[in-house]
């Protein structure tokens, strides 16, 4: 909970700096005794002409633990003497300014091998780091304080130099050379590296062995392609068990739809319970793939209650997506708690399912396999709607109308409940990712309202966050928009336009993903060794430039570039293009084959070139309806591009018009089969 202290009132009549920002993690630190500033130039001027060390802490609204600080440490008058008489204190939201996170984080870890939020730094006035870490407890957060500020002050030059060297392994942690050396991409390669991921791989729960688990959409999105692609029937029962077991847990919402973070056990019941928009975007794209493929009714249920949760609570009037929803609420003695919005006793439910309760209990584990702690349960399943209607003799259809019933009595519990708080900024990459995802989900169930919500979003994209100059802003807030976005911005974008495009077979969407890539090339490419920086050659320099190539949660800004190229490479007939992706995944090349899961959307890449890719051109009145057919079907190794009439813009589509016919054209760089009429046979000619 966060604390209200007796001066409260004399705190917000006295707000910090933070009082005249917009994001909601710095202004829940408005009202703070500590002295907080914005990162910014003038502070960072401020901390030179007093030659003071910084405080750099980081964090982001929904983070419980950086809210746990906060209340024991940065509300406490002590620590704020300290800080405000011996530092110049600097709050940042990582959402927001992702590329300062990256260089702290990467400090952080490496002095201590691990990172996470709230991440602690202290730096020299320059901001060159020289301590740093994650949550402290207050007392360790004092001591911390009073000795580092000693140390500069009666021995700065052991500061200095450890200042010094810990930089220097900053700037070296990620620096990409340039392989020169064209490796020969191997489909042997391909399957080494996921048989050597598989050991790690959890069969029981699904996921990777081990007690924190978080949802890994890109990995998960490999790893169904490569079951369908390479026929193994492992990673296939894999894959369906991960996808199961965390549709069945506590991590997804049970009542109301939508993911939470992560889970703090093996079998995925109970999260982190902050909600994140990037989460769910991708995690609907997943199970909207794995529904093309297998027709699942789980992840059907899975697509449109997150959508739902997602329509409700993340998104405006005017189609932007909101960032997330806070892991804390407030609890029935009006304190902040952690997950108080969707934990229920059993008495609550005992009082609120009045009818079946038994069957309720049975269905949801209320008991010793549901409870999390201190008589609270946190709803999960272990069984199939299929099997648990025979262990109890009734249809599945009955079972299904009796689910509805209990949400809908939960959920009206439920909304008489606080809510948690809602981050309301807009994130120019995280839109994108919703934008797919409402694409993908399109393309499986074919609702209407889902391509009208992905169109309204990247209308909105375009009118508020492209510049005149074409180049991007990553953040949107109050109706203002700011910060010169990232290469992760325009990765991530330009990828859901050309996604957009397959959906619509609207050229503005293609035409705009490959104007967007162009300006990337231009403000973000390093011709040295061919690869992507985070930050645009007009940005504020920091004390390393970070190039990020591995796929975590969200995949890197550089490899989903390099999947971007050569898709690109291929509707526009562009060898340069092509060059620079290969020469990508080059350099790539042994990384990606020693760590699969930490760069799985390298091997996707990698697949497109040891498997067949297909550029499917549909040509003629029917192009639209074949294209719907075509995605009805889980086919990840081909592009699609269309037209109802002749077209001379896109290379794929030239000469290939015939009047009052549609032809389906199955071409592989560039060189076509025989045109058909019929979906089914082009599907047999990309199977064969």
């Amino acid at each position: 909970m966060l604390c209200i202290s007796c001066n409260e009132k004399q705190k917000k009549a006295n707000p910090n700096e933070l009082a005249n920002e917009t994001s909601p993690y710095l202004l829940q630190h408005a009202n703070n005794p500590v002295n907080w500033k914005a990162w910014n130039d003038k502070t960072l001027q401020l901390a030179k002409d007093e030659n003071k060390l910084i405080v750099i802490s980081i964090g982001y609204s929904a983070c419980h633990w950086c809210h746990v600080m906060e209340e024991e440490s940065f509300a406490n008058d002590s620590i704020a003497k300290i800080m405000n008489a011996n530092f110049i204190s600097i709050k940042v939201d990582r959402e927001e300014r992702p590329d300062i996170d990256n260089i702290y984080m990467n400090a952080v870890q490496l002095m201590t091998g691990s990172g996470g939020w709230p991440l602690n730094c202290i730096a020299l006035p320059d901001g060159r780091p020289i301590f740093g870490g994650t949550y402290f407890p207050k007392e360790q957060w004092e001591e911390i304080l009073l000795n580092i500020s000693k140390l500069y002050k009666e021995n700065p030059k052991k500061a200095i130099d450890f200042a010094t060297k810990l930089t220097e392994g900053i700037q070296n942690s990620e620096l990409i050379t340039l392989k020169k050396d064209k490796t020969e991409f191997k489909d042997i390669d391909v399957k080494n590296a996921v048989l050597n991921w598989q050991q790690n791989l959890d069969t029981i729960y699904g996921g990777s062995k081990i007690d924190v688990k978080f949802p890994m959409p890109n990995s998960l999105e490999f790893l169904l392609r490569y079951s369908y692609q390479f026929e193994d029937n492992n990673i296939k029962k894999q894959l369906e068990t991960t996808l199961t077991k965390m549709a069945f847990g506590g991590i997804y919402d049970q009542i109301n739809g939508g993911f939470s973070r992560y889970s703090t056990d093996k079998k995925w019941h109970i999260p982190h319970f902050e909600k994140m928009l990037y989460d769910n975007a991708q995690l609907v794209s997943l199970y909207a793939k794995a529904y093309q493929n297998d027709k699942k009714e789980l992840y059907k249920t899975v697509i449109e209650e997150t959508l739902g949760f997602v329509n409700k609570e993340l998104t405006d009037k005017n189609g932007a997506f909101f960032s997330s929803l806070d892991a804390d609420s407030k609890n029935t003695e009006n304190k902040l708690e952690e997950g108080a919005y969707y934990y229920f006793t059993k008495q609550e439910l005992q009082h609120l399912i009045v009818d079946d309760y038994s069957l309720f209990e049975d269905y949801y584990n209320i008991n010793d396999f549901g409870l999390w702690e201190k008589g609270r349960y946190v709803l999960i399943r272990n069984s199939s709607n299929e099997s648990f209607a025979k262990k109890h003799k009734i249809t599945t259809d009955a079972l299904s109308t009796i689910i509805k019933k209990w949400k809908t009595i939960l959920k009206t519990a439920r909304a008489q409940k606080v809510k948690p708080n809602l981050d309301d900024k807009v994130l120019t990459s995280w839109n994108a990712l919703m934008i797919k995802g409402y694409t993908d989900a399109y393309k499986a169930l074919r609702n209407e309202d889902y391509l009208k919500i992905a169109l309204k979003n990247a209308n909105f994209i375009l009118n508020n966050q492209l510049q005149k100059d074409g180049n991007l802003y990553r953040n949107y807030k109050n109706g203002k928009s700011t910060i010169n976005a990232y290469s992760e911005d325009y990765a991530t974008l330009i990828d859901a336009f050309i996604n957009l495009y397959e959906v619509t077979l609207d050229e503005k969407w293609l035409t705009a993903s490959k104007k967007l890539m162009e300006v990337t090339l231009k403000n973000y490419f390093n011709k040295e060794n061919n690869m992507f920086y985070f930050t645009s050659n007009k940005d504020q320099k920091l004390i390393s430039r970070k190039v990020k190539v591995d796929d975590n949660v969200i995949a890197s800004p550089n490899s989903i570039l390099a999947n971007c190229l050569f898709k690109l490479s291929l509707y526009y007939y562009d060898s340069t293009y092509t060059k620079i992706a290969k020469q990508m995944l080059h350099n790539m090349h042994d990384d990606v084959l020693e760590s699969p899961s930490g760069y799985s959307n390298w091997l996707n890449l990698m697949t497109n070139y040891t498997r067949p890719f297909y550029e499917v051109a549909l040509v003629g009145n029917k192009a639209q309806d074949i294209k719907n057919e075509l995605q009805n079907n889980y086919i990840p190794n081909i592009i699609i591009v269309g037209s109802t009439d002749e077209n001379e813009h896109i290379p794929l589509l030239k000469d290939k018009f015939v009047e009052d016919e549609t032809y389906i054209y199955v071409c592989n760089l560039g060189t076509c089969k025989l045109p058909q009429k019929e979906t089914k046979k082009a599907i047999e000619l990309i199977l064969k």
